[in-house]
Protein backbone atom coordinates (compact mmCIF):
# COMPACT_ATOMS: atom_id res chain seq x y z
CA UNK A 1 0.00 0.00 0.00
CA UNK A 2 1.55 3.74 -1.04
CA UNK A 3 0.59 4.53 2.69
CA UNK A 4 2.73 2.78 4.40
CA UNK A 5 5.57 3.35 1.32
CA UNK A 6 9.09 5.15 2.41
CA UNK A 7 10.11 7.88 0.32
CA UNK A 8 13.76 9.67 0.11
CA UNK A 9 13.97 11.55 3.11
CA UNK A 10 17.49 12.87 1.63
CA UNK A 11 15.59 13.87 -1.37
CA UNK A 12 13.05 16.05 0.51
CA UNK A 13 16.02 17.56 2.82
CA UNK A 14 18.03 18.66 0.32
CA UNK A 15 14.85 20.16 -1.38
CA UNK A 16 13.80 22.32 1.75
CA UNK A 17 17.36 23.24 2.30
CA UNK A 18 18.24 24.88 -1.09
CA UNK A 19 14.88 27.02 -1.00
CA UNK A 20 15.84 28.20 2.61
CA UNK A 21 18.32 30.91 0.91
CA UNK A 22 15.77 31.84 -2.05
CA UNK A 23 13.78 33.56 0.66
CA UNK A 24 14.45 36.90 2.02
CA UNK A 25 15.21 37.09 5.72
CA UNK A 26 13.12 40.13 6.66
CA UNK A 27 9.59 39.33 5.07
CA UNK A 28 9.48 36.23 3.60
CA UNK A 29 7.18 35.73 0.63
CA UNK A 30 7.35 31.75 0.86
CA UNK A 31 6.05 29.78 3.47
CA UNK A 32 8.07 25.86 3.75
CA UNK A 33 5.53 23.77 5.29
CA UNK A 34 6.62 19.52 6.56
CA UNK A 35 4.05 17.78 6.66
CA UNK A 36 3.28 13.85 6.91
CA UNK A 37 1.18 11.53 5.06
CA UNK A 38 -1.29 10.95 7.95
CA UNK A 39 -1.16 14.89 8.07
CA UNK A 40 -4.47 15.30 8.34
CA UNK A 41 -5.90 18.41 7.57
CA UNK A 42 -2.80 20.11 5.97
CA UNK A 43 -3.31 17.28 3.59
CA UNK A 44 -6.62 18.31 3.00
CA UNK A 45 -5.35 21.97 2.35
CA UNK A 46 -2.97 20.95 0.37
CA UNK A 47 -5.30 18.88 -1.97
CA UNK A 48 -7.94 21.45 -2.45
CA UNK A 49 -5.34 24.46 -2.67
CA UNK A 50 -7.50 27.44 -0.66
CA UNK A 51 -4.08 27.86 0.69
CA UNK A 52 -1.97 28.65 -1.90
CA UNK A 53 -5.35 30.91 -2.75
CA UNK A 54 -5.31 32.27 0.41
CA UNK A 55 -2.20 33.03 0.69
CA UNK A 56 -1.53 34.07 -3.02
CA UNK A 57 -3.89 37.28 -2.12
CA UNK A 58 -0.88 38.33 0.43
CA UNK A 59 1.72 37.78 -2.37
CA UNK A 60 2.99 34.53 -0.28
CA UNK A 61 3.27 30.88 -1.89
CA UNK A 62 3.43 27.49 -0.46
CA UNK A 63 6.28 25.14 -1.13
CA UNK A 64 5.73 21.68 0.22
CA UNK A 65 8.03 19.02 1.58
CA UNK A 66 7.09 15.28 2.78
CA UNK A 67 8.52 13.56 5.78
CA UNK A 68 8.47 9.97 7.03
CA UNK A 69 8.15 10.58 10.64
CA UNK A 70 7.52 13.59 13.55
CA UNK A 71 11.55 13.74 14.43
CA UNK A 72 13.29 14.46 10.87
CA UNK A 73 10.02 16.84 10.35
CA UNK A 74 10.79 18.81 13.25
CA UNK A 75 14.66 18.94 12.95
CA UNK A 76 14.21 19.97 9.35
CA UNK A 77 12.17 23.10 11.50
CA UNK A 78 15.18 23.20 13.85
CA UNK A 79 18.29 24.00 11.25
CA UNK A 80 15.44 26.12 8.72
CA UNK A 81 14.57 23.85 6.43
CA UNK A 82 11.00 24.32 6.68
CA UNK A 83 9.03 27.18 8.34
CA UNK A 84 6.09 25.31 9.83
CA UNK A 85 5.20 22.10 10.95
CA UNK A 86 1.29 20.07 10.35
CA UNK A 87 0.33 18.28 13.46
CA UNK A 88 2.75 15.90 15.31
CA UNK A 89 2.26 13.87 18.27
CA UNK A 90 2.76 15.33 21.63
CA UNK A 91 5.90 13.69 22.28
CA UNK A 92 7.64 14.99 18.86
CA UNK A 93 8.04 18.60 20.51
CA UNK A 94 9.74 17.77 23.64
CA UNK A 95 12.85 16.03 22.10
CA UNK A 96 13.05 19.41 19.69
CA UNK A 97 13.25 21.39 22.95
CA UNK A 98 15.98 18.86 24.76
CA UNK A 99 18.06 20.10 21.43
CA UNK A 100 17.85 23.73 22.17
CA UNK A 101 15.18 24.13 19.10
CA UNK A 102 13.87 28.12 18.74
CA UNK A 103 10.20 26.68 18.26
CA UNK A 104 7.06 28.29 18.25
CA UNK A 105 4.04 26.27 19.31
CA UNK A 106 1.24 27.78 16.62
CA UNK A 107 -2.04 25.32 17.36
CA UNK A 108 -3.28 22.40 18.70
CA UNK A 109 -5.85 19.55 17.81
CA UNK A 110 -7.34 18.88 21.04
CA UNK A 111 -7.01 15.41 22.93
CA UNK A 112 -7.66 12.11 20.74
CA UNK A 113 -7.31 9.63 23.65
CA UNK A 114 -8.77 6.83 21.13
CA UNK A 115 -6.39 7.74 18.12
CA UNK A 116 -3.67 5.56 19.50
CA UNK A 117 -3.81 1.83 21.17
CA UNK A 118 -2.02 -1.08 21.98
CA UNK A 119 -2.88 -3.73 19.52
CA UNK A 120 -3.12 -7.97 19.95
CA UNK A 121 -4.16 -10.24 17.30
CA UNK A 122 -7.96 -10.77 17.02
CA UNK A 123 -7.63 -14.66 18.67
CA UNK A 124 -4.73 -13.67 21.33
CA UNK A 125 -5.44 -14.53 24.86
CA UNK A 126 -4.31 -11.28 25.94
CA UNK A 127 -7.15 -9.70 28.35
CA UNK A 128 -5.90 -6.53 29.98
CA UNK A 129 -2.10 -4.57 29.58
CA UNK A 130 -1.17 -6.77 32.21
CA UNK A 131 -0.94 -9.74 29.93
CA UNK A 132 1.72 -8.11 28.43
CA UNK A 133 4.55 -9.03 31.36
CA UNK A 134 7.68 -10.42 29.81
CA UNK A 135 5.98 -10.30 26.12
CA UNK A 136 7.34 -8.20 23.11
CA UNK A 137 5.87 -5.31 21.86
CA UNK A 138 6.37 -3.28 18.61
CA UNK A 139 6.84 0.43 19.35
CA UNK A 140 7.78 3.68 17.80
CA UNK A 141 10.73 4.77 19.79
CA UNK A 142 9.47 8.54 21.22
CA UNK A 143 6.56 8.73 19.94
CA UNK A 144 3.11 9.33 21.72
CA UNK A 145 2.09 5.46 21.05
CA UNK A 146 5.54 5.04 22.82
CA UNK A 147 4.25 7.32 25.70
CA UNK A 148 0.87 5.35 25.98
CA UNK A 149 2.63 1.80 26.15
CA UNK A 150 4.74 3.35 29.23
CA UNK A 151 1.62 5.00 31.03
CA UNK A 152 -0.36 1.80 30.39
CA UNK A 153 1.96 -0.62 32.04
CA UNK A 154 2.05 1.60 35.02
CA UNK A 155 -1.49 1.32 35.27
CA UNK A 156 -1.33 -2.25 35.33
CA UNK A 157 0.78 -2.11 38.18
CA UNK A 158 3.65 -2.98 35.26
CA UNK A 159 6.88 -1.11 34.54
CA UNK A 160 8.77 -1.03 30.84
CA UNK A 161 11.27 -3.14 32.13
CA UNK A 162 8.51 -5.70 32.69
CA UNK A 163 8.14 -6.23 28.52
CA UNK A 164 10.73 -6.67 25.57
CA UNK A 165 10.17 -3.53 23.79
CA UNK A 166 10.83 -3.81 19.61
CA UNK A 167 11.33 -0.44 18.34
CA UNK A 168 9.51 -0.11 14.69
CA UNK A 169 8.28 2.38 12.00
CA UNK A 170 4.64 1.84 11.70
CA UNK A 171 5.37 -0.07 8.62
CA UNK A 172 7.88 -2.75 10.62
CA UNK A 173 5.74 -2.66 13.17
CA UNK A 174 2.25 -4.00 11.33
CA UNK A 175 4.83 -6.45 9.31
CA UNK A 176 6.55 -7.73 12.54
CA UNK A 177 2.37 -7.93 14.10
CA UNK A 178 1.35 -10.08 11.49
CA UNK A 179 4.19 -12.32 11.38
CA UNK A 180 3.60 -13.02 15.02
CA UNK A 181 7.37 -11.78 15.87
CA UNK A 182 5.92 -9.98 18.31
CA UNK A 183 2.79 -10.04 21.07
CA UNK A 184 2.03 -6.53 20.70
CA UNK A 185 1.53 -3.53 18.28
CA UNK A 186 1.52 -0.09 19.26
CA UNK A 187 0.46 2.72 16.57
CA UNK A 188 -1.71 5.30 15.96
CA UNK A 189 -4.51 6.21 13.45
CA UNK A 190 -4.35 5.36 10.37
CA UNK A 191 -2.37 3.09 11.28
CA UNK A 192 -4.14 1.82 13.87
CA UNK A 193 -7.71 1.18 12.08
CA UNK A 194 -5.91 -0.36 9.25
CA UNK A 195 -4.59 -3.02 11.72
CA UNK A 196 -7.94 -3.43 12.71
CA UNK A 197 -10.22 -3.83 9.52
CA UNK A 198 -7.70 -5.70 7.42
CA UNK A 199 -5.04 -8.05 9.82
CA UNK A 200 -8.37 -8.51 11.89
CA UNK A 201 -6.49 -6.86 15.30
CA UNK A 202 -8.10 -6.27 18.33
CA UNK A 203 -7.50 -3.48 20.54
CA UNK A 204 -6.21 -4.26 24.25
CA UNK A 205 -6.04 -1.14 25.60
CA UNK A 206 -6.50 2.92 24.07
CA UNK A 207 -5.55 6.37 25.85
CA UNK A 208 -8.88 7.23 27.90
CA UNK A 209 -9.57 7.39 30.92
CA UNK A 210 -6.51 9.97 31.33
CA UNK A 211 -3.73 7.95 30.50
CA UNK A 212 -2.57 9.13 27.52
CA UNK A 213 -5.09 12.43 25.84
CA UNK A 214 -2.90 12.02 22.37
CA UNK A 215 -2.60 15.69 21.40
CA UNK A 216 -1.22 16.80 18.25
CA UNK A 217 1.06 20.43 17.79
CA UNK A 218 1.28 22.48 15.00
CA UNK A 219 4.71 24.35 15.39
CA UNK A 220 6.88 27.40 13.58
CA UNK A 221 10.11 28.56 13.43
CA UNK A 222 10.16 31.58 15.85
CA UNK A 223 11.79 33.80 13.10
CA UNK A 224 8.88 33.23 10.70
CA UNK A 225 6.43 33.52 13.31
CA UNK A 226 7.90 37.40 13.83
CA UNK A 227 8.34 38.51 10.45
CA UNK A 228 5.01 37.04 9.07
CA UNK A 229 2.14 37.21 12.23
CA UNK A 230 -0.34 37.55 9.27
CA UNK A 231 0.72 34.20 7.33
CA UNK A 232 0.50 32.41 10.49
CA UNK A 233 -3.26 33.41 11.29
CA UNK A 234 -4.51 32.94 7.72
CA UNK A 235 -3.17 29.02 8.33
CA UNK A 236 -4.59 28.90 11.62
CA UNK A 237 -8.04 29.50 10.54
CA UNK A 238 -7.70 27.65 7.73
CA UNK A 239 -6.78 24.73 9.87
CA UNK A 240 -9.83 25.22 12.09
CA UNK A 241 -11.99 25.60 9.79
CA UNK A 242 -10.29 22.82 7.45
CA UNK A 243 -11.41 20.61 11.08
CA UNK A 244 -14.43 21.63 10.84
CA UNK A 245 -15.23 20.52 7.45
CA UNK A 246 -13.83 17.09 7.65
CA UNK A 247 -15.47 16.29 10.78
CA UNK A 248 -19.17 17.34 9.53
CA UNK A 249 -17.97 15.82 5.66
CA UNK A 250 -16.66 12.60 6.67
CA UNK A 251 -17.34 10.61 3.58
CA UNK A 252 -16.25 13.63 1.52
CA UNK A 253 -13.17 13.81 3.23
CA UNK A 254 -12.03 10.24 2.93
CA UNK A 255 -13.28 9.72 -0.52
CA UNK A 256 -10.51 13.20 -1.06
CA UNK A 257 -7.67 11.14 1.07
CA UNK A 258 -8.01 7.95 -0.46
CA UNK A 259 -5.87 8.21 -3.36
CA UNK A 260 -3.48 9.81 -1.28
CA UNK A 261 -3.01 7.68 1.46
CA UNK A 262 -3.95 4.32 -0.25
CA UNK A 263 -6.59 3.44 1.73
CA UNK A 264 -10.19 2.16 1.90
CA UNK A 265 -12.33 5.00 2.63
CA UNK A 266 -13.65 2.77 5.45
CA UNK A 267 -10.89 2.43 7.21
CA UNK A 268 -10.53 6.21 6.67
CA UNK A 269 -13.64 7.54 7.83
CA UNK A 270 -13.06 4.92 11.11
CA UNK A 271 -9.49 6.70 11.44
CA UNK A 272 -10.92 10.48 11.45
CA UNK A 273 -13.96 9.90 13.21
CA UNK A 274 -11.03 8.90 16.70
CA UNK A 275 -9.37 12.35 15.10
CA UNK A 276 -10.69 15.63 17.10
CA UNK A 277 -9.77 17.67 14.50
CA UNK A 278 -10.83 20.40 16.68
CA UNK A 279 -7.89 23.14 16.70
CA UNK A 280 -7.52 25.51 18.86
CA UNK A 281 -4.62 28.09 19.69
CA UNK A 282 -2.33 26.68 22.62
CA UNK A 283 -2.45 28.00 26.61
CA UNK A 284 0.25 27.63 28.90
CA UNK A 285 -1.70 25.59 30.89
CA UNK A 286 -2.46 23.03 27.86
CA UNK A 287 1.09 22.46 28.74
CA UNK A 288 0.66 20.36 31.64
CA UNK A 289 0.69 17.18 30.02
CA UNK A 290 3.19 18.16 27.72
CA UNK A 291 5.60 18.34 31.15
CA UNK A 292 4.30 14.96 32.72
CA UNK A 293 5.18 13.26 29.13
CA UNK A 294 8.97 14.85 29.17
CA UNK A 295 9.18 13.61 32.84
CA UNK A 296 8.04 10.57 31.87
CA UNK A 297 10.62 10.02 29.43
CA UNK A 298 13.42 11.42 30.66
CA UNK A 299 12.81 8.80 33.67
CA UNK A 300 12.90 6.12 31.43
CA UNK A 301 16.22 7.09 29.53
CA UNK A 302 14.25 8.02 26.26
CA UNK A 303 14.73 12.25 26.60
CA UNK A 304 18.23 12.95 27.03
CA UNK A 305 17.76 16.22 29.80
CA UNK A 306 15.49 17.25 31.89
CA UNK A 307 13.03 20.16 30.33
CA UNK A 308 10.26 22.75 31.33
CA UNK A 309 7.77 22.54 28.63
CA UNK A 310 6.04 25.35 30.36
CA UNK A 311 8.66 27.25 28.94
CA UNK A 312 7.76 26.78 24.96
CA UNK A 313 7.28 30.06 23.13
CA UNK A 314 3.37 29.84 22.26
CA UNK A 315 1.69 31.88 19.49
CA UNK A 316 -1.58 33.47 20.09
CA UNK A 317 -4.11 35.11 17.37
CA UNK A 318 -4.73 38.70 17.53
CA UNK A 319 -7.98 39.18 19.57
Amino acid sequence: MRFFATTLLAGLMSAVCVSAHAQTPATPQVVRIGFQKSSTLITVLKTQGKLEESLGKLGVKVQWAEFLSGPPLLEALNVGGIDMSADVADTVPLFAQAAGAQLVYMAQETPSPTAQAILVAGDSPFKSVADLKDKKVAVTKGTGGHFLLIASLAKAGLTFKDITPVYLSPADGRAAFERGSVDAWVTWDPFLSAGQIQAKARILADGKNGVASYQRYYLVTNKFASSRPDVVALIFEQLRETGKWVKANPKEAATLLKPIWGLDTAIIEQANGRRSYEVKAVQPTNLTEQQGIADTFFKEGVLPKKIEASKSEVWHPAS
